[in-house]
């Protein structure tokens, strides 16, 4: 629900009635994962998508049903061999859907609005919702901040709210999505609930280094996929926003310092398209001891055997030197910048995700693997 934020945080400014269906489970082969969502308001308009197409119509009239009569209902949806007449799933998998009326008078509507408010606005917030147990439990939602303070109520024991907070706390904090279980007295012995958590947190950073077109078209791939893109050059003829007008963030600084300046995490990007010894060597230097998802160098095979030699003499560890994409991409024999672009978006997808970038015909990798957003 949270990857909606935007349009149902608007909905709610106007004071429309929706309802929301939202996967809370899947199994096998499924097209989107738990949190994916389809709303629909009062009107008929919808938004989102729960499963690529394959049951979205029956998801709909399930959410128009949810605004008639008030209820919050969970349905799965199976395997369908292509009949005609049959509403399922033809990948084979199993998707569960939790459907919830949010009228505008209704008693949850608060703690719904906290948390697309705080996901719209860039906070780092988790909603936490009861997707399996008592009807009378199911549906409820707390809203979860980064130091562990929460909104809302679950029904139940006092430690209920608390041990639920504690639990979606931990999985913010990973930026992850997923469920739980637990006792309605809050502790983990016979838990007799299940709880979706969608964490919602600010965009991951692409570092681009060497303001050249191939960089131009890193940004635009990297917006592409949902990063916020800094480009970073220590000339400043070259890093204008002529030239980069899509990046976030334009810095004139030698690369090396500007990185140990700024912050890293576990999902940042680093891409060094400089090919310059000057610059990328003590660049590498710094990246290869900092917190990152990836690390990329452009440059030659004989570049990255130069570059590798230069960057052991600095001392880093053989283990440090095996944090290094390079050279960078995956090899789709890319020519233009564009195509250089998508070899290292597909690398950097492949890296966050464990997959292998082979080709997916002919193998018999799983095509959807762990649904964990990051």
């Amino acid at each position: 629900m949270l990857d909606l934020a935007d349009e149902l945080n608007q909905w709610i400014e106007e004071g429309r009635d929706f309802a929301v269906a939202t996967v809370v489970a899947v199994s096998g082969s499924t097209p989107r994962g738990p949190g994916a969502a389809l709303a629909v308001d009062a009107d008929g308009t919808a938004i989102g998508s729960v499963s690529g197409g394959c049951v979205e119509g029956a998801v709909y009239d399930l959410c128009i049903q949810a605004l008639k009569d008030g209820e919050t209902v969970r349905e799965r949806f199976g395997y369908s061999d292509g009949d005609a007449f049959a509403v399922g799933l033809t990948c084979g998998g199993v998707l569960d859907i939790l459907v919830t009326p949010v009228p505008a008078d209704g008693p949850g509507r608060k703690v719904l609005q906290m948390a697309l408010s705080a996901a719209a606005s860039g906070e780092a917030t988790a909603l936490a919702r009861v997707v399996q147990g008592p009807a009378r439990l199911l549906g409820q939602a707390l809203t979860v901040r980064q130091d562990g303070s929460h909104e809302g109520e679950l029904a139940g024991h006092p430690d209920l709210g608390r041990a639920v907070a504690n639990e979606a706390r931990s999985l913010l904090s990973a930026g992850r999505t997923g469920t739980f279980d637990i006792a309605q007295d809050g502790s983990h012995c016979e838990p007799d609930l299940t709880l979706l958590v969608e964490s919602s947190v600010p965009p991951p950073r692409m570092l681009v280094f060497g303001a050249i077109d191939f960089a131009a078209a890193l940004v635009r791939m990297g917006k592409f996929l949902g990063y916020h893109v800094t480009v970073c050059d220590a000339r400043p003829v070259f890093a204008t926003r002529v030239r980069f007008p899509e990046a976030d963030d334009l810095v004139v600084d030698w690369p090396h310092r500007y990185l140990r300046r700024t912050e890293t995490d576990d999902r940042t990007v680093v891409c060094v398209l400089t090919h310059d010894a000057k610059f990328d060597v003590p660049l590498l230097e710094a990246a290869l001891r900092l917190p990152a998802a990836y690390i990329g160098a452009m440059g030659s095979r004989r570049t990255h055997e130069d570059r590798v030699r230069r960057l052991r003499e600095t001392g880093l560890t053989q283990a440090e030197l095996a944090r290094l994409h390079s050279p960078i991409g995956l090899d789709l024999g890319a020519r233009t910048p564009e195509e250089t672009a998508l070899s290292i978006a597909a690398e950097i997808v492949a890296t966050r995700q464990g997959g292998r970038g082979l080709p997916l015909s002919g193998s018999h990798t799983p095509i959807h693997r762990d649904m964990v957003r990051r």
